[in-house]
């Protein structure tokens, strides 16, 4: 708009002129050689101005034509330029589609028109990576390194290089150069604190953690949260070895990120192992608010070691009220109650879980049925249905399924990288071995009732066996007025239980005082080689082990020593029933 109203002033000035000049006719006389040239003043004026115009076109000529060499030679420097940046963008456009021969064909062009430009460099370096050729490429990030425009870009190909062959030490030399030459370079800050933490030097990482805040590297947000992991970090390494440590940085880390598990976790162990239950109750529970997790649960449990189980029971429950709709507040609360033996309770709690039951919910129903019902058999049952049962969540890192939490991820070394979700492709997870484990528990302790039961009963069956045939004997001596031989078989390392059903040892009671007949009585029979006699009847003589064995009164069918049926005559090798055995 101004430009336009410049112009129509300048218009305005020209016509102005113009009409001023033609108003006001003169004469102008040139004498040139003895001949004057006369014109009026206007025509003057136009022949003047041609002639300027003519000698400025000249004179553009002649100058053209004098750097024209010049010009030739530029124009040709910036076709060769423009071609070699067609070639390295569309090189690095196939680098981003993959595509390997139009990558080695960008290349070839931009290194033949452009060979030391920067990013020519790092196209023939992304072209060796495609290619596999870690030398090639190695050689071009260092030729990048040498020049102050694309030191770090160089630096950061090299980091990654390194990483890629495996050479750890290298990698993090090389991480720390770039961040000391630009602290608030991410990736450099990065892989620093990344490598500082493997080798357990939490207190370093933070160091570049705080000055990288300190250069406005990082938001506040982010800073936060990487200084509560590093803190909850080094103090579960220092949880055992200084206690005291330990704790003020727990408790700086749940300052920092209250919803943090492992930081809550371990504040709450620490501050329970203090004394200061209540501060460890409210950590704890703050964060099962948020993040309900098994471990929270089992710290709230066990703030005070020795409670009985109604108290740890009494706890869980404050801790549920917080998150009561969550799965893990149903599965801590049955847990608790099974070990308080409120079985109805975990029953109940536990129901609603039954329509699409988890692994560990399974195996709480095995454990349930073991301890409340002893049935083994239901138990094996819901053992079996753990198996196909859906998976319950786990700290993974990069698809690696871990027992604990830790600071960095092992396999990438990424902070801050363990979540707590599902698994995916894991049959099984380390806190379902934990269930498993009370299972196997539960099971052996039915096991172990049920053979203390066995053996109470066999022990009361031996004890009854005893008292009757005590009974027995004092009948016998009472009717027959003659005392009864006892024989104990000699001492076996067999167990009470298995020596009650052997066979009994029977012996024929001695004759009364009348005249016996010519036919001598039989002797006593006993399996045993080396029988034991006893008197049992006159209480002089007592039995070598707890159930003896003693010999039984005459049936009705058989007569005993002092005379034989006399329907059944005599028959040599025919050996008399005694006792009617």
């Amino acid at each position: 708009m101004i430009r336009l109203v410049l112009f129509l002033l300048l218009l305005v000035a020209i016509t102005f002129g113009v009409s001023w000049l033609a108003d006001r006719p003169g004469e102008v006389t040139v004498v040139w050689e003895g001949v004057a040239y006369g014109t009026t003043v206007p025509v003057a004026l136009a022949v003047i101005a041609v002639v300027a115009g003519l000698i400025l076109i000249l004179w553009r000529i002649l100058s053209l034509l004098v750097r024209s060499p010049k010009i030739i030679a530029a124009f040709s420097r910036r076709r060769r330029r423009e071609k070699g940046w067609n070639a390295v963008t569309r090189g690095l456009l196939a680098v981003g589609i993959g595509d390997n021969a139009a990558v080695r064909q960008a290349r070839h062009d931009a290194a033949r028109l452009l060979p030391h430009e920067p990013l020519t460099h790092l196209l023939t370096a992304q072209a060796a990576q495609l290619d596999g050729k870690h030398e090639v490429a190695v050689a071009a990030f260092r030729a990048m390194v040498d020049k102050p425009e694309t030191r770090l870009l160089g630096l950061r190909g090299l980091h990654m290089e390194a990483r890629k062959a495996g050479d750890k030490a290298a990698a993090y030399a090389i991480a720390e150069e770039a961040a000391s030459a630009a602290p608030t370079l991410g990736w450099a800050a990065d892989a620093v604190i990344e490598a500082r933490c493997a080798a357990g030097d939490y207190a370093g990482a933070r160091g570049v953690l705080e000055r990288q805040m300190a250069l406005k590297g990082i938001d506040k947000a982010q800073y936060r949260r990487r200084k509560a992991v590093l803190l909850a970090a080094e103090a579960i390494a220092l949880e055992h070895s200084d206690p005291l440590v330990a704790r003020e940085k727990a408790v700086e880390a749940v300052r920092l990120a209250p919803t943090l598990v492992p930081a809550a976790a371990c504040a709450g162990r620490l501050l329970g192992a203090a004394g200061e239950l209540r501060k460890a109750a409210k950590v704890v529970e703050t964060a099962f608010a948020t993040n309900p997790h098994p471990e929270l649960a089992d710290v709230e449990a066990y703030l005070r070691p020795g409670d009985a189980a109604q108290d740890r029971l009494k706890r869980i429950r404050t801790l549920v009220n917080r998150a009561p709709s969550h799965r893990e507040s149903a599965i801590a609360l049955s847990r608790a109650a099974i070990d308080a033996q409120e079985f109805r309770q975990a029953r109940l709690v536990l129901e609603p879980l039954l329509a699409e039951p988890s692994q560990r919910v399974c195996l709480l129903m095995a454990e349930l049925e073991a301890a409340e019902h002893a049935d083994i058999g239901k138990a094996r049952e819901w053992t079996a249905r753990a198996v196909r049962a859906h998976r319950d969540p786990a700290w993974i890192a990069d698809g690696v399924v871990s027992d604990a939490w830790a600071a960095v991820s092992p396999v990438s070394g990424k902070l801050d990288a363990f979540v707590w979700e599902v698994p995916p492709g894991v049959s099984a997870t380390p806190i379902l071995e934990h269930e498993a484990e009370r299972v196997k528990a539960a099971i052996a302790a039915v096991r172990a009732s049920e053979e203390a039961k066995a053996l109470e009963t066999k022990a009361s069956e031996a004890k009854a066996q005893e008292a009757a045939l005590a009974a027995a004997v004092a009948e016998a001596s009472a009717r027959s007025g003659a005392q009864v031989d006892i024989f104990v078989p000699a001492p076996s390392p067999e167990p009470v239980a298995e020596k009650a059903q052997e066979p009994a040892v029977v012996a024929a009671p001695p004759a009364p005082s009348t005249p016996a007949p010519t036919k001598p009585a039989p002797a006593p029979v006993s399996p045993e080689p080396a029988p034991v006699p006893a008197t049992a009847a006159n209480g002089k003589g007592k039995p070598s082990r707890p159930a003896p064995i003693v010999a039984l009164p005459p049936l009705p069918d058989d007569p005993g020593p002092d005379g034989e049926t006399p329907d059944e005559p005599e028959t040599p090798g025919k050996k008399r029933r005694l006792m009617g055995l």
